[in-house]
């Protein structure tokens, strides 16, 4: 097989089904690298779906998936670094708990990078994580997916749930604290937040992927922003 160097992400005819429930049907998506990537739909459109089957977390029932030309497995999850659309730590630990799990799991962790975030959010690494707010828990999580040397991160629903201002937060940590040969994958229904940081964005709608190409062609082509287009195509 050729693997295009340029491409971190292949996707070919796939399709997952849950028993009567379609959630993707032939999904096929090619990724290039240093991009910043928007994966938009409304709930229940098939991107956590998605997102887990590319973290290897779900297996589909037809078509093949490759993340840098290798299917998912242990040698795509040192290059993948995700952030799931729940809260994965437990209440017990410390921040500084959390960091050395990561230090420990994963040889691409920068422990001074995260420790570097903390200290411009002013928060203790002493600090339990139950005694955090659901949004600052969240940044915290943020901080230890991007603090990952990765080639792609997923992040599902990364502003869903906390307020405006930790919204800019974490789209400024997102776009910080990625270099040019990574690409960063974003699940969203908040498009208006995301939109200016996008390079590309793919619509999807009952599992089925409607439209991807650049914000500039789709703006250039259509005249208007994304958010209004998503808000045609979807009736929101």
């Amino acid at each position: 097989m050729i693997i295009n160097m340029n491409t971190i992400l292949e996707c070919n005819q796939i399709t997952k089904r849950y028993s009567s429930l379609t959630a993707l049907t032939s999904v096929n998506l090619s990724l290039g690298r240093g991009k910043v990537i928007g994966l938009l739909g409304p709930n229940g459109s098939g991107k956590t779906t998605l997102i887990k089957i590319i973290n290897g977390l779900l297996v589909p029932n037809e078509g093949t998936l490759l993340v840098n030309g290798q299917k998912p497995g242990p040698e795509t999850k040192k290059i993948v670094s995700y952030l799931p659309d729940k809260s994965y730590l437990p209440d017990w630990m410390k921040v500084k708990d959390a960091i050395n799990m990561y230090q420990d799991f994963y040889e691409n962790f920068n422990k001074n990078k995260a420790y570097e975030m903390l200290k411009r959010l002013d928060l203790d690494p002493n600090r339990k994580l139950k005694s955090l707010s659901k949004g600052t828990k969240e940044k915290v999580q943020l901080i230890l997916v991007m603090s990952r040397d990765a080639d792609l991160y997923c992040l599902d629903e990364p502003i869903g749930g906390v307020d405006p201002a930790a919204r800019d937060y974490i789209l400024n940590t997102i776009i910080t604290n990625y270099n040019e040969n990574s690409t960063v994958l974003i699940s969203t229904h908040l498009i208006a937040d995301i939109e200016n940081v996008l390079d590309e964005v793919i619509f999807i709608k009952e599992g089925h992927i409607t439209l991807h190409n650049s914000v500039d062609e789709i703006r250039s082509q259509e005249g208007k922003s994304i958010d209004t287009l998503f808000r045609e195509v979807f009736k929101c």
